[in-house]
């Protein structure tokens, strides 16, 4: 949080930042606070920090600190702040683990309003009488709801907050006529206090930037290597901070932030007559969902004008608006109009040189004007627009003659385009649709947009130009109609839905789970919410991760030099320019592993040839990171290009693939199609997933300096391979190489394969220089370099009965595994295990061959290949209630498993609680009122439509071999009773310590207080199985369990003669006869096998089911869509800690609506990946989740293989965001009975704005200029 003084004001302001955008100059007299300064375990835990740890807000916490600052900085503003408020100081903040919930259900609790029901999490008023809890007459059964107890919290008390230091105050005083100037080694920073200087400093230094919140110039600087001499900091002259009221309008100074903009707007409309404020307030709308809170108190109006970016919101409604920008120079002061020809750069229209814009002139609207504003973007909020836009028309008096029309569009081009010839056309005529109709032609006519455009969705954005305008014909004859009622008719039903955007409530969630029984000793914590536990330190921010660690003496930094060819020889390597650069101590390459340079299947530096874009080459290591990065830039890689294969349409074709066909076979396939009434063939293409953890790839190695010993802290699911494989890179032993990871800030199956090759490339750098090596990824290089979820196609044909019985099925499935093997063998085996979802097909054949291209190397990822094979699976039951004309969840219910049965590889099944969980999922959801409320909705509602759809699952855990279910642990017992726990799971985020200690805590019958675990190590625990396939807890909790049960038994002797002693005097006792209080614990592990030559086998230890139910509303002319609400009953059987399990059904639920609607990976037909970060690849946000998102544990539930009857149900979540897919199918699918549109359909995956706006056909969609494939190259392609 930045807080700053001003001096004439005599204001104290707070806002929230990025620090990565500050320049370190632009802070001089601010007052910084950082989460270390709001609250700490040494001093005082701030309110903000103790409630977001106790209501589970935090999992792999890499976040958490982030989302304290920005409801910190708002407290600091608005102790009592509105639901709106807090919803906004969360715009720009990302979570990938949570799902938002617990964390919005903690800020509740600051807002103005009472929001203790919401925390409560139990649907209900806590000033209702009713008991909360749905008991029946056994206390056992008891259902408990809401995991905090809002009673604990500590109170707000504003009178402890820090003040601003008063030294800062009478510097800024002081300081107030003194410019200031920093010298840097290649850069001036200049900070002048007053107008007349800043017009000198501009005519001496042109070409010298003016920034404010160095949102764009520090992104240029950052991202494009840009470099600025001299930079001019304009943010203390009060001639830039100027608001005030004229005759002809608002004026604002054009350092004003955008957050200082919006609460100006939001003051002056109120005050206004509505007919003045027309510009006003549809610059307000744009300005709710333009960026994050932390962007939008940095970035200034003028930076905001100047910068003149495409996908601005705000430039188009100024524009249309007729503002006017008041510019200066040292030769005098003018005002030019803010048009179409200023923001496409004209040299008539546009600044000089040497002038800056000192204010903003935006008009008061009059009563015959209409604006309006409209962008689409790829998530509501804190995303750039696809298609922006402002429209204005004025009226001839009294009349819908057209006298002005001003329209103009961002995000079609580089610029911001005007259809000023359109719109001369079209003055003189009526509002009506004859001029409707001709606009959009001409507005087509005169705005065109390659098919090759950057950015793609070419036919999306044309069709945008025209929905835009239909709105704004709509809302202009909306408002006449207001007007002048006797002249102009009311708007037909149908077009009044097309009026207005979504208007999201306040999310609510409620948690429902099973109490522990009433005799359940209070202190023993099994089955209990428990605070996570590093719940407190992730949000003060004293939990360490990586890269947290302390400099090391003597330490390097290393950066990559990577692919830039998806396929092609190596020429040459030169690093000779490298090596110049100040700070840089070598180059590593090929040449200087020891050993084996990377895995079986994976280089760790290329040899020879690259196989994919962003493939690592060589490595620079430096005295900095900065020099590490500028001696990568100055390595010379001469390729010679080989012919890649990039999608799966061309692996197919050139019998590109790793390893054999994948096959299981049921029945008698033939037959069953004989048996059908009716058969149906389709296809499916399922796109691609960025793991998008908060931290990323990040590893420390530290040579010991004797015996070749070397400590490597990585970030990784897989201590045990790292070691083996650092091991063997440098031809040493593994019993030299110790893995140490204390936690991970995420990882989703990302970190399983990955951090080996970046541990082996540190470690070769490590081990040539002798010097410890730091090696941190970038987001984008982080992107660029690791793969993510296999993109999927899939072909079908299916034969079915009237009545809906699917007899037989004849699957195809293809993974895309880019270029090496890593765990593509195994996604498509379980792609092709898992197809069956919870369905019995009598006669199924499932195929499946992972295709080996080049791109990079995809991964496992949290599901792994179940999402995409149950989203197939789920896509052919629709079509088949399409073609049945039944509804979907009758096929869903007649052809699910029911009872005991055999899957199709063998394997028994007891499908008793998927059945449960379907029907508890219809009755908790009110599945059956509600389908025939948004049928209504649909009826009643053309331009907009709802949808709802009900998902069952059958989700198996674990892997297909008993080896990989193997655990073991260590625990001590220290002579003053306290207890070290550790084991070979890894902290990822999934709570899986806090299971640990209670585990602990309840074998050896001793206070959670008593236990601490401190890292994972190779050290401690050899050999330890990757934590993922959803059984880290359970395999692990059985070695904890085992090593506590061999520790008490060796105390019960001692116990039971000292039956009333305390623990610490049994302890004390034990040593003294010499019993051992050390003990290792081993699970050998669940059985598991399959045999893929008979295509039989128990390839599972259990399985978790579920049901979810979800309901969305769409948008027919913008493809936008809002989720309503989602039920979610999970068979988690005895949960160890419902908040935990809970928190991981939310989380992978998110994850999964994320995957399904909205995340989407872009590659050119080069084979380069286009989205490299937040700014081009969006993950759900707090505006995505369900406004009302419940989850239900199936209760009296058991599973006696797991601990405690547990379940893992870690992954089993993520597929249940397809109910939200299908629920926007389910709405598509009222648009096109609606629309007399026949046959059937099939929506790919993601289903993204553009492709609900394309699948809802209309009069626009045909409108628009088709390209015809193969004529033209396309800024991207489909590699799914």
């Amino acid at each position: 949080m930045i807080s700053t003084y001003e001096p004439t004001s005599k204001k104290i302001m707070h806002y929230p930042a990025n620090s990565c955008l500050l320049p370190i100059c632009s802070l001089h007299g601010s007052a910084v606070t950082t989460v270390e300064g709001v609250g700490s375990t040494k001093t005082r835990v701030h309110p903000i920090q103790e409630r977001l740890a106790k209501c589970h807000g935090s999992q792999c916490g890499f976040c958490t600190p982030g989302m304290v600052m920005s409801m910190y900085a708002l407290l600091r503003n608005h102790p009592e702040p509105s639901m709106e408020q807090i919803t906004a100081a969360l715009d720009g903040n990302l979570c990938r683990c949570t799902g938002y919930r617990p964390i919005i259900d903690t800020y509740k609790s600051f807002a103005g309003e009472t929001a203790c029901c919401q925390l409560r999490g139990t649907g209900q008023c806590c000033l209702d009488k009713e008991d909360v809890c749905s008991s029946s007459s056994d206390k056992r059964n008891q259902m408990h709801s809401g995991l905090c107890n809002p009673e604990e919290f500590q109170p707000v008390d504003s009178t402890q907050e820090f003040i601003f230091p008063p030294e800062l105050m009478r510097m800024a005083q002081e300081q107030q006529k003194i410019t200031l100037v920093f010298h840097g080694e290649r850069t001036t920073w200049i900070s002048p206090t007053n107008l007349r200087e800043l017009l000198e400093l501009k005519a001496m230094y042109p070409k010298a930037p003016l920034i404010v919140g160095n949102t764009n110039v520090g992104l240029e600087m950052k991202l494009d290597g840009v470099h600025h001499p001299v930079i001019i900091h304009p943010t203390r002259i009060p001639d830039l901070h100027v608001v005030s009221n004229t005759n002809n309008g608002l004026v604002i100074g054009a350092a004003c932030s955008l957050a200082q903009l919006r609460d100006i707007l939001m003051k002056v409309v109120p005050e206004l007559p509505e007919e003045k404020t027309k510009i006003f307030r549809a610059l307000l709308q744009q300005l709710k969902t333009l960026a994050g809170e932390q962007i939008r108190s940095l970035a200034s109006l003028g930076g905001h004008i100047v910068s003149r970016g495409s996908t601005w919101d705000l430039n188009p409604v100024l524009a249309v608006g007729n503002s006017v920008l008041s510019l200066a120079s040292k030769d005098g002061t003018r005002q030019i109009p803010l048009n179409d020809q200023f923001l496409a750069g004209y040299e008539n229209a546009d600044l000089k040189p040497k002038e800056i814009i000192v204010s903003v002139l935006i008009p008061y609207s009059k009563k015959d004007d209409f604006v309006s504003a409209f962008r689409q973007a790829e998530r509501q909020k804190n995303a750039l627009s696809v298609v922006n836009s402002g429209m204005r028309v004025l009226f001839k008096p009294n009349t819908d003659i057209i006298m002005d029309l001003n329209i103009l569009y961002g995000g079609i081009g580089p610029i911001t385009v005007s259809a000023r010839k359109s719109c001369q056309r079209i003055i003189g005529r009526q509002w009506n649709e004859q001029m409707l109709d001709e606009a959009c032609k001409l507005v087509l006519g005169e705005i065109s947009l390659s098919p090759s455009a950057p950015g793609g969705k070419v036919e999306y954005r044309r069709t945008l130009l025209v929905s835009f305008f239909f709105k704004f014909y709509l809302e202009v004859l909306y408002g006449l109609n207001k007007m002048y009622p006797a002249k102009y008719p009311d708007l037909s039903k149908k077009n009044l839905s097309a009026l207005g955007a979504f208007h999201s409530e306040t999310p609510q969630g409620m948690q429902t789970y099973q109490d522990v029984d009433p005799a359940q000793p209070p202190q023993d914590p099994v089955g209990r919410p428990i605070m996570h536990q590093s719940g407190i330190k992730h949000a003060t921010g004293e939990a360490v991760y990586c890269n947290d660690i302390r400099a090391v003496d003597e330490e390097l930094f290393l950066a990559v030099v990577t692919s830039s060819r998806a396929h092609a020889k190596i020429v040459t390597i030169d690093v000779s320019e490298a090596l110049k650069v100040p700070g840089v101590v070598d180059v590593v390459t090929a040449e200087d592993v020891p050993g084996k340079n990377g895995t079986d299947d994976e280089q760790a530096y290329a040899e020879d040839e690259v196989i994919c874009v962003g493939q690592i080459v060589c490595a620079v290591v430096a005295e900095s990171a900065v020099q590490a990065k500028q001696g990568v830039e100055k390595v010379k890689v001469e390729y010679e290009d080989l012919e890649p294969i990039l999608t799966i349409e061309d692996a197919i074709k050139h019998n590109s693939y790793f390893g054999k066909e994948k096959k299981v076979e049921q029945g008698n396939i033939e037959e069953g199609f004989k048996a059908a009434d009716e058969i149906i063939e389709g296809e499916i293409h399922i796109g691609g997933q960025e793991h998008f953890y908060l931290e990323t790839n990040s590893v420390l190695v530290v040579p010991r300096g004797e015996d070749n010993e070397m400590d490597v802290h990585v970030s990784t699911q897989d201590a045990a391979r790292v070691q083996e494989f650092v091991a063997l890179a440098l031809d040493v032993q593994s019993s030299k190489i110790m893995c140490h990871t204390k936690r991970v800030g995420g990882a989703f199956g990302g970190k399983v394969t990955k951090p080996i090759i970046f541990a082996v490339v540190a470690a070769v750098a490590a081990n040539k220089t002798g010097r410890p090596i730091r090696f941190t990824l970038e987001r984008d290089e982080d992107m660029l370099i690791t793969g993510g979820r296999h993109p999927f196609f899939g072909k079908y044909k299916v034969g079915f009965t009237k009545d809906g019985r699917i007899t037989a099925a004849d699957i195809e499935s293809y993974i895309n595994a880019g270029c090496t093997l890593d765990e593509s063998e195994l996604v498509i085996e379980y792609v092709v295990l898992k197809t069956d979802n919870a369905y019995k097909i009598p006669n199924l054949r499932v195929r499946g061959r992972a295709c080996k291209t080049n791109l990079p190397s995809n991964t496992a990822f949290r599901g792994f290949g179940f999402p995409q094979s149950g989203l197939f699976t789920e896509s052919w039951i629709t079509t088949v209630a399409t073609q049945t004309g039944l509804p979907q969840e009758k096929i869903r219910e007649i052809n699910m498993y029911k009872g005991v049965n055999l899957t199709p590889f063998k394997e028994e099944l007891d499908a008793t609680n998927l059945v449960k969980c379907w029907k508890e999922c219809m009755e908790k959801s009110e599945y059956y009122s509600r389908k025939t409320a948004v049928e209504e909705f649909n009826k009643q509602n053309y331009w907009k439509k709802k949808g709802i759809a009900i998902i069952p699952m059958k989700f198996s855990v674990g892997f297909n071999a008993t080896k990989y279910h193997q655990a073991a642990a260590l625990v001590h017992i220290y002579t003053d009773g306290s207890v070290l726990v550790t084991h070979g799971g890894i902290e990822l985020g999934q709570g899986i310590h806090t299971k640990m200690l209670q585990i602990a805590s309840r074998e050896l019958k001793v206070p959670l207080s008593y236990i601490h675990f401190c890292e994972t190590s190779t050290i401690t625990v050899p050999n330890a199985i990757v934590t993922a396939g959803s059984i880290g807890s359970d395999v692990n909790g059985k070695a904890v369990q085992n090593a506590c049960q061999i520790l008490r038994k060796r105390l019960e002797p001692i116990i039971n003669k000292n039956p009333e002693g305390k623990w610490e005097d049994w302890i004390t006792e034990a040593y003294d006869q010499s019993v051992s209080l050390s003990a290792t614990g081993y699970f050998r592990g669940y059985m598991a096998n399959m045999n893929w030559d008979t295509g039989e086998g128990q390839a599972f230890p259990y399985f978790v089911f579920g049901a979810a139910c979800s309901e969305v509303e769409i948008d027919c002319l913008t493809g936008d869509h809002k989720n309503i609400r989602t039920d979610i009953v999970m068979d988690a059987c005895f949960s160890i800690n419902p908040a935990v399990d809970i928190g991981q059904i939310e989380g992978a639920f998110v994850q999964g609506v994320g995957l399904y609607t909205m995340e989407e990976i872009k590659f050119s037909p080069e084979g380069e990946q286009y989205t490299l970060g937040p700014d081009t690849y969006k993950i759900p946000a707090v505006c995505d989740i369900p406004e009302l998102f419940r989850v239900y544990l199936l209760p009296n539930s058991r599973n006696p293989i797991a601990i405690y009857s547990s379940k893992g149900i870690g992954e089993a979540g993520l597929f249940l965001g397809c109910s939200v897919f299908f629920a926007i199918w389910d709405a598509v699918a009222a648009v096109w009975k609606e629309r007399g549109l026949t046959g059937t359909f099939t929506l790919n995956s993601p289903l993204t704005v553009e492709r609900i706006r394309m699948a809802c056909a209309d009069h626009f969609t045909e409108m628009i200029p088709k390209d015809k494939p193969g004529t033209y190259k396309p800024w991207a392609i489909d590699i799914a």
